[in-house]
């Protein structure tokens, strides 16, 4: 019932660190595919600081109902209401890896932003209450082998310099995008000062329209806020 994953992120939050948790999607018939994914998400999740999963893996282990459904719309209002779970199970900053639809951004309020360890943001109400929404960028994909690692590597590379949440899912973006140049998990990715340089020059991204309450598009940044997000 995931009890050595509980303790070994409760061991390393002691330690005052910043801890990060990535999921995979199981086998359904094997004994990880039957596991009461939702049970230890709910014992994990208070020492977990970034949680960076898959949409399909939160769907599969906590809505199985809505996973198993055709073509399942990945409306805002979902989203919202999953990562919401996953911030009252004690989450700080929640991440949905969307594909090509891009990557999804959930913050706790700032006291639990304040918990989060070593890597804490300077300004952490900064980071508090956020919900964004960012699109791919425009690329000609050859392969997406490791493309959700280099999504959480280019996120963790902007929160470990201290940059602003819009900065964090545009870098994650940019990453993954550089990740799916190339048919292999390595040799699309670029240097931390050549991927920022290219979205510098004006980059495009994936057309991407949300038609929801309180959702706007933010020209500066390229990206999708909820303005009238509540923290938990």
């Amino acid at each position: 019932d995931g009890a050595e994953l509980v303790e070994m992120f409760r061991h390393v939050k002691e330690m005052g660190l910043t801890t990060s948790l990535d999921m995979t999607l199981p086998d359904p018939t094997s004994p990880a595919g039957r596991a009461d994914w939702r049970a230890i998400l709910r014992s994990v999740m208070p020492y977990v600081d970034i949680f960076l999963p898959s949409i399909e893996e939160m769907l599969y282990m906590l809505w199985p109902d809505v996973h198993r459904e055709p073509g399942a719309s990945l409306a805002p209002l979902l989203l919202t209401e999953l990562s919401g779970q996953l911030l009252e199970m004690g989450g700080k900053i929640v991440g949905l890896k969307l594909g090509e639809r891009g990557l999804y951004l959930r913050t706790a309020g700032q006291t639990a932003i304040e918990m989060l360890g070593a890597v804490r943001p300077s300004d952490p109400a900064i980071w508090a209450e956020r919900e964004l929404w960012a699109p791919c960028f425009e690329v000609n994909v050859v392969g997406t082998t490791g493309a959700g690692d280099a999504t959480i590597a280019g996120f963790l590379a902007a929160l470990l310099r201290d940059m602003l949440p819009e900065e964090a899912v545009t870098a994650a973006v940019a990453v993954g995008a550089c990740n799916v140049e190339a048919a292999d998990a390595l040799s699309g990715l670029r240097s931390w000062d050549e991927t920022w340089q290219r979205i510098e020059r004006g980059w495009g991204r994936r057309d991407m329209t949300l038609d929801a309450a309180g959702w706007r598009y933010d020209d500066e940044w390229q990206l999708w806020m909820n303005c009238e997000i509540g923290g938990l």
